[in-house]
């Protein structure tokens, strides 16, 4: 099979590493990928948001199957162009991607069809957010309502800050459009973790769970990102609580949007905070989570293309998971998340490849001169094996020690909310 991966950081590359594993595949391609990825595929030198363009590549090529990674393009409608031309594509369509695409539109949904959820209120007028804002008060969340690559959320714990957010938001276009119209809603305390499953219509099957970690400074301090690292299973989510989320969450969700006349085909992520009263959707996602996605896909035993296409099919499928533990550390640019640095050339990835039970993955790199060097704010996934956290943990950051660039930054942290569950 011909197999296209659609996407440029660290979850395509745990993607494509995953597919590459299955005996299924007799070429696999990335559009346009990274410089890890371009070791085990073919690159595709056409952006993952020109949609007709990689639908005409597919075409040509006789892509009998194409993943998608990112956002961006499902919000763009790369899956109804696809099925428009009879290709076969995993994700969901341009409608059942406003989940993700747009805040308002998921907090609207899940308070219509009772998904449980922060309180919020909807802005696309600036003096009206302002004075709510003032008489709501502070810890206070504000969250620009399109794409904004995972920097649209603050949490403001001073009304100077979030009225400067705001204003950062809709007056002076921070996030481009992204942040025209805002979420306002309530901060949770809780503890933050991360349920991916697999939908197609009123099926599901769930993924191994995770935890992410979204501040940039160990201690959970500093800006919001991406995410620096994540670690899978996690103990926050435990029978019990993972019963909730399948019920209150996952079920329900899937059941509104069959109301709504939405098909849903794909991956669907809740970003969730368990709170003192159960879980709470803090966002939605529509794709697999990055970081979330390569520890998760590193526990998948599974031939996952197999597994991908038969559920695609309609058959049944179930997800069989290592019993190991995994854990991911981000290595990032200087300046991450506002201005990062690129260009500098990175060093020790061929003294990392010889260690047993890890696997790095690329996210912000690029080739240059032969060397590889970064190319994004998010640089590199290091991610590790063990029997125990504490051992995946220790392997990952050994690893990392070994690895240099230039304003290299990394948490320390990664890993150490789930301990206090472990004992």
């Amino acid at each position: 099979m011909k197999v296209l991966v659609v996407g440029n950081g660290g979850r395509e590359h745990a993607i494509a590493w995953k597919l590459r594993q299955s005996p299924l595949i007799s070429k696999l391609y990335c559009a346009q990928g990274n410089a890890g990825i371009w070791k085990i595929a073919e690159r595709v030198d056409i952006p993952p948001t020109e949609v007709e363009a990689l639908a005409d590549f597919a075409l040509k090529e006789g892509i009998d199957f194409t993943v998608v990674g990112p956002e961006a393009p499902l919000v763009k409608g790369i899956v109804d162009e696809f099925e428009k031309r009879g290709l076969k594509i995993f994700g969901p369509s341009q409608e059942a991607s406003q989940l993700e695409g747009s805040k308002a539109f998921a907090k609207n949904f899940m308070e219509k069809h009772g998904v449980p959820t922060a309180h919020y209120s909807v802005f696309d007028n600036f003096d009206r957010a302002v004075r709510y804002l003032k008489d709501v008060g502070t810890p206070i969340v504000i969250k620009a309502d399109g794409l904004a690559a995972g920097k649209g959320a603050v949490v403001s714990f001073s009304l100077d800050h979030a009225l400067h957010t705001l204003e950062g938001f809709m007056k002076k276009s921070a996030l481009g459009g992204a942040g025209r119209r805002v979420v306002i809603e309530e901060f949770l305390e809780g503890e933050e973790a991360s349920y991916i499953v697999m939908v197609n219509g009123d099926r599901y099957v769930p993924l191994p769970t995770s935890q992410d970690h979204k501040r940039l400074l160990d201690g959970d301090r500093g800006p919001n990102t991406g995410g620096m690292g994540a670690y899978s299973p996690t103990p926050v989510i435990d029978k019990y609580m993972e019963g909730r989320i399948r019920e209150e969450v996952i079920e329900r969700t899937l059941k509104g949007l069959k109301e709504e006349g939405i098909y849903f085909r794909g991956f669907l992520y809740a970003g969730l905070m368990i709170t003192s009263e159960g879980p709470k959707v803090l966002e939605f996602n529509v794709r697999l989570g990055d970081p979330e996605a390569q520890p998760i896909l590193m526990r998948v035993k599974n031939d996952f293309l197999r597994t991908l296409l038969e559920f695609y099919e309609g058959k049944e499928v179930s997800i069989e998971e290592d019993h190991r533990w995994s854990l991911d550390v981000v290595l990032a640019s200087k300046g991450y998340p506002e201005k990062p640095e690129k260009g500098k050339v990175i060093e020790g990835l061929e003294e990392v490849e010889d260690l047993s039970d890890v696997v790095v993955f690329h996210a912000g790199t690029t080739l240059k001169d032969g060397k590889v060097v970064t190319n994004g704010g998010r640089v590199l996934n290091v991610c590790a094996y063990g029997d125990t956290l504490k051992e995946a943990k220790d392997r990952a950051y050994k690893a990392v020690s070994r690895i240099r660039f230039e304003g290299m930054q990394y948490r320390k942290d990664i890993g150490d909310k789930a301990f206090r569950y472990l004992g």
